[in-house]
């Protein structure tokens, strides 16, 4: 099963930030994935099949 997620969507991952925040948001997308803290703004770049592993569900969809 595919997650289906897209640039600019807000996602929960399995395991919150240090900072206690528990809210990406996807900005850069390609063999890595980039996400943003929505609680501190620090950013992480994940590889694909990492963050397919580590998401849990998309909770706000990009608008087009």
């Amino acid at each position: 099963m595919e997650k289906e997620y897209k640039l600019n969507d807000i996602v929960e991952m399995k395991k919150a930030h240090p900072c206690g925040e528990n809210r990406w948001k996807i900005i850069r997308m390609g063999a890595d994935i980039r996400i943003k803290c929505e609680g501190c703004g620090h950013s992480v770049m994940v590889p694909r099949r990492e963050f397919n592993k580590k998401m849990k569900k998309v909770l706000v969809k990009a608008e087009d």
